[in-house]
């Protein structure tokens, strides 16, 4: 549609729509030729040039047609501000509700196991549950895509999120609670893949400044669920259960939207970017592990997981087996998550400007080093240095999405791209914290478990730096397809 719709105008030097094809020759071809023409602001618009920064996208005509010619006159561009404004609160709404699932049960790890008599054994499997889910449900995530739409897999994501979190307190045992855990997740899991892709696909132009806000917003709810969930608990009577199930009031709002994009298939249409037919044919048939810059990113993803669910993990205990009070050591690792909120907005726009995203990954990858040396060397003499420095080297999460966002041509593209970076990444992550446990019980301190992390910075940094390439999956594959060609 937007190849045929593209041939059927062009714009003159002032601005209004021509056509290009050979006028009717009844009469109710003209008028309907002349209701198809549109001002020259809607021509801005549709044409995909950047009017405030933003390629909005467009309501196009039922194959008969009839749909837009009837319409009044401005009802298109209305219909498009709408849908673009839903999209965007569905983003946040969305993005909100990717971590209080997690961070929410942390903070009440402890009354969990009491209440459920779970061992430790089985809390440390439900601490590896996420990432887990994440990998095997995620690589599902492009497959429901194509068969229902995207908007219509985030709408089941956030239906599944709210299920799993009412559910899970209240349901009864162990074995249910890690049931509906899992059901949280995995809406958590295919949300994860497919924000980027509607990023892509609604906002083509602006894929810096959109993941931003997304990662923003994931980061407000990661921090707000750990830093919140023991006072609401406390106010609502001081249950456990209560505590845990509030978060799922959020789900049930971001809901909301998405109900409205999954069944309003016009506005679903209207978000498919224009890219060539050639393109389009070329990502449905992307063979994703066959790109370096696949595979760079993937690990790049797991290796920025892993020192992210290590910090979340274990840093408290670094802190207050240095002497650092128990309630500080708990505000330093809300601040080195806090750190996510602004610069998680500020890294991708600043990453999109610049045709290489290796030295934004190697200023992070530095600002890691720093923290773990002064963790090593001085752990509560600058922790509020380490907490700061740590926090902004966790920030490589959001520049990850913003790559996967840049590294494919079209959302097709982008999710598959998205849902082999998040997979192999989140399997990847998966020993890590345990590792990190291991070598401290057995060494009886924090000497090998932080050389480990920053160990693992350095590969971090030179995949990310592979990654950060200016070039593209599609370009990659062919590329090697032709390579392999007899004669080539």
């Amino acid at each position: 549609m937007a190849s045929e719709e593209a041939k059927t105008r062009t714009t003159t030097g002032a601005g209004a729509p021509t056509s290009t094809k050979t006028p009717p020759a009844d009469p109710a071809g003209r008028a309907s030729a002349a209701r198809e023409s549109v001002d020259p602001e809607s021509v801005d618009r549709t044409s995909g040039t950047r009017e405030s920064g933003v390629r909005s996208p467009d309501v196009r005509s039922s194959s008969a047609g009839s749909s837009v010619a009837g319409a009044p006159k401005g009802e298109q561009p209305a219909t498009r501000a709408w849908a673009t404004r839903l999209v965007v609160v569905g983003i946040v709404l969305a993005a909100l509700n990717l971590r209080p699932a997690i961070t929410s049960l942390g903070a009440l790890l402890e009354e969990v196991r009491d209440g459920l008599g779970m061992s430790g054994t089985l809390a440390g499997l439900l601490t590896s549950v996420p990432p887990l889910c994440f990998a095997v449900f995620g690589s599902l995530a492009p497959r429901f895509a194509r068969r229902f739409g995207p908007p219509a897999v985030v709408c089941a994501g956030m239906v599944a999120i709210a299920a799993g979190l009412l559910i899970r307190p209240f349901i009864g045992g162990t074995v249910g609670f890690l049931a509906a855990s899992a059901l949280a997740l995995m809406g958590i899991a295919v949300s994860n893949v497919l924000m980027p892709v509607i990023v892509k696909r609604w906002f083509p132009d602006r894929v810096g400044s959109m993941t931003g806000l997304y990662s923003m917003a994931l980061a407000l709810g990661t921090s707000l669920a750990a830093a919140a969930t023991v006072p609401l608990t406390d106010a609502l009577g001081g249950s456990w259960r209560t505590g845990l199930a509030v978060w799922a009031t959020i789900a049930v709002v971001a809901v909301v939207p998405w109900i409205a994009l999954a069944r309003h298939r016009a506005a679903g249409e209207a978000g498919a970017e224009r890219v060539p037919a050639a393109v389009r044919r070329q990502d449905e048939a992307l063979r994703i592990t066959h790109s370096r810059t696949a595979w760079a990113l993937a690990c790049f993803f797991g290796l920025q997981a892993t020192a992210a669910y290590i910090t979340m993990g274990w840093m408290p205990q670094i802190f207050r087996d240095a002497g650092v009070p128990a309630g500080e050591a708990g505000v330093l690792l809300a601040v080195t998550m806090a750190m996510g909120v602004p610069l998680a907005f500020v890294i991708p726009r600043v990453a999109t400007r610049l045709p290489h995203q290796g030295p934004v990954v190697a200023v992070l990858g530095a600002c890691g080093l720093a923290g773990y040396a002064g963790l090593y060397f001085a752990p509560a003499g600058g922790a509020w240095a380490w907490a700061l420095l740590c926090g902004i080297s966790n920030c490589a999460f959001p520049l990850a999405l913003t790559m996967v966002g840049m590294r494919a041509k079209s959302s097709t593209g982008v999710a598959k791209l998205s849902a082999f970076a998040q997979s192999t990444g989140y399997l990847i992550s998966i020993p890590g914290p345990l590792l990190v446990g291991v070598l401290y019980q057995h060494s009886g301190g924090w000497g090998l478990p932080i050389a480990l992390m920053a160990g693992l910075m350095v590969p971090q940094i030179a995949l990310g730096i592979l990654a950060g390439r200016d070039r593209t999956v599609e370009d990659e594959v062919a590329a090697r397809a032709s390579a392999a060609r007899p004669g080539a």
